[in-house]
């Protein structure tokens, strides 16, 4: 008896409780199953598992004639024995230190472990309304009603779902026509200021306006058109970027988590149980939210696997994910294999995973180009122009403090604009 034929043995048995206890599982879940196409589903599974436990066995059989465990025992006739009289009880000695005689540093230090051991983490998540949605809900939630109604905002509704913020569709347009109103208040009280007074950036700051009224009318009167249009735009096209955001950042989770799904997918495991399994993780917190919305749709609207991952296909902000999903449900429905379908859909998307990675290297090594020659060559040449343009008298005569603070601050602005857009960039692709 060799201790690899031991340690075969072991996994064998292990194998086959564990096939056991998926064998019960499934068999409940067979009993409870609604649908005609969710039974098809785990019969085929119950199949896989009894072809599983045949030769898991025929391995244990295996085993035990090669250790010749099951060849017949030979009788032989016991020896007398002295019944042993008591044992004698031997005292061990304790090597570790009673409490009273630790240092005074090692009694704090058992005093915070059981501090801490005591203490339970419990995420408390409180919701506390907001005024200003209030105030937003009772003035325009009629107003956004209609314009629901006549589909104005259809697109907008799509971006709101996909882009996971907390607010419907009637309560974020009733938010965007107050920012709305308080924007063209804003803008109207800026051009009454403007009317009567100037803005300078020497002394005095605030001046008197001279000249006609109407001309000042003609140049201010712009605040009243593109404050309120900024606001529109801008709250119109935020659902948008962030769903664009949080595809990047799903995208980027996608393929080490369908690995993860392939790894758990070939233990025979209920296919819901596996999105759960991932959740729980919490290596992937992008992709938790899409899959706490699929284990909503099974457990609380009470939709069957293969329809709620087609209502997630539809309301996922990441295509990659919504062809995960589609292709997962269609596995089922067809009946295949799905620790190859999240075995071959991982490759594919590790492979356009490192393909993004690379184009993100070259568009960074371009940035970097484009940083040099705009922010470090750029200035030092166009010092140079002004320089020379003051020396020889050609052109505007600027003063050295006037062009050192020209070219500091535009040094100054385009760092500002590029961390901007980088920051953009990284968010849109998920890095």
């Amino acid at each position: 008896m060799t201790e690899e034929n031991i340690r075969n043995i072991k996994e064998s048995v292990f194998r086959e409780k564990k096939i056991a206890n998926e064998f019960a599982l499934l068999v409940a879940s067979l009993e409870n199953a609604d649908s005609e196409q969710e039974k098809k589903m785990i019969n085929s599974q119950l199949e896989k598992l009894k072809i599983s436990l045949r030769n898991a066995n025929s391995e244990l059989l295996r085993n035990l004639e090669e250790t010749g465990m099951t060849a017949p025992l030979t009788r032989s006739q016991p020896e007398a024995s002295k019944i042993a009289s008591k044992p004698e009880k031997i005292a061990i000695k304790s090597k570790v230190k009673s409490e009273d005689n630790l240092p005074e540093l090692d009694k704090e230090v058992l005093k915070r472990l059981r501090k801490k051991k005591g203490k339970k983490i419990v995420e408390k998540k409180e919701k506390t309304k907001n005024k200003y949605f209030e105030i937003a809900s009772n003035l325009f939630s009629n107003t956004a009603k209609s314009l629901i109604k006549q589909k104005r905002f259809k697109k907008l509704g799509e971006d709101l779902i996909k882009s996971n913020l907390d607010y419907n569709l009637i309560s974020y347009i009733s938010v965007m026509l107050l920012n709305i109103a308080v924007a063209l208040a804003i803008a109207f009280f800026l051009f009454i200021f403007l009317l009567f007074f100037n803005l300078s950036p020497t002394l005095p700051i605030i001046s008197r306006a001279t000249g006609s009224i109407g001309i000042r009318f003609l140049e201010t009167f712009w605040l009243l058109l593109v404050a309120p249009g900024a606001t529109f735009i801008f709250m119109y096209f935020y659902p948008s970027l962030e769903k664009k955001s949080i595809e990047g950042k799903i995208e980027a989770e996608l393929p080490f988590a369908v690995i993860h799904m392939s790894a758990i997918s070939g233990s025979m495991i209920d296919p819901t149980k596996i999105f759960s399994i991932i959740s729980s993780t919490k290596e992937y917190p992008h992709l938790e939210k899409e899959f706490n919305k699929l284990m909503n749709e099974i457990n609380i609207y009470g939709y069957d696997l293969v329809t709620a991952l087609k209502e997630s296909a539809l309301n996922s902000p990441s295509q990659k994910l919504a062809e995960l999903f589609n292709g997962l449900a269609t596995t089922i429905t067809s009946g295949g294999n799905m620790y190859e379908f999240f075995e071959k859909r991982a490759q594919s998307l590790l492979f356009d995973y490192r393909l993004d990675r690379e184009k993100s290297t070259k568009t960074a090594e371009t940035f970097m180009d484009i940083y040099i020659s705009v922010v470090i060559a750029a200035p030092m040449i166009l010092m140079l122009l002004l320089m020379m343009m003051k020396i020889s008298g050609l052109g505007v005569s600027l003063s050295t403090s006037t062009i050192t603070l020209l070219v500091v601050g535009g040094v100054s602005l385009i760092n500002v604009l590029f961390l901007v857009f980088l920051q953009i960039k990284q968010q849109s692709t998920g890095g």
